[in-house]
């Protein structure tokens, strides 16, 4: 904990970086990934303070949209697509994802029944054809898939998919390595990342 208060104490003696970030913001993509701590979307992409709207959730899960209760997941989303007027939704998924495992392995998750709650969210369980593979890939990317697909069902989301404003963007990152790959619908599978939006 120590080098990280060591930094942070740091970080706020360079304010001239900072100031404009008082202005506003105005990211063109909302990244929607895990809270896992491997998975940095600013390393990944290399974006500074102010370019990505992030989302974090065990799984990177999308909830259902019409569920009554609140959620801060729905209202960040909403939020990134009407108000801030992103014009991409990435949903990043990851190797060795312990929410998506615990899916596929059907894992006993009676003593932390909060996080049993949230994964019920998943939608359907993850294809997989090798349940104890450790990088769960396979069902990862299907998850992904289904989140893409979740997110869908949310009305900024389809309004501004069907404006053309918006794109969705399914991506899969590998821990151990560091590829990003992104879903291609041509081919129906995750590939290595390739020129512009």
């Amino acid at each position: 904990m120590q080098p990280l208060i060591d930094n942070a104490r740091m970080f706020g003696q360079r304010p001239e970086e900072f100031a404009h970030l008082a202005e506003g913001q105005s990211p063109e993509v909302l990244f929607i990934t895990c809270s896992d701590s491997r998975v940095v979307p600013a390393l990944i992409t290399g974006a500074k303070p102010g370019e990505l709207f992030e989302l974090r959730t065990a799984g990177n899960i999308v909830p259902p949209y019409g569920s009554v209760s609140p959620a801060g997941e729905k209202a960040t989303i909403e939020y990134a697509v009407r108000v801030l007027g992103v014009k991409h939704v990435v949903v990043c998924g990851h190797s060795h994802c312990g929410a998506v495992g615990a899916v596929v392995r059907r894992d006993d998750l009676s003593t932390v029944p909060a996080v049993r709650d949230w994964l019920a969210h998943a939608a359907d369980e993850p294809k997989c054809s090798d349940r104890h593979d450790p990088t769960v890939a396979e069902a990862v990317q299907n998850h992904v898939l289904a989140q893409l697909e979740r997110l869908r069902s949310y009305p900024c989301v389809e309004q501004g998919l069907k404006a053309g404003g918006l794109h969705l963007h399914g991506w899969y990152y590998e821990v151990h390595t560091g590829i990003v790959r992104e879903h291609r619908a041509e081919s129906g599978s995750f590939e290595a990342l390739q020129g512009s939006w």
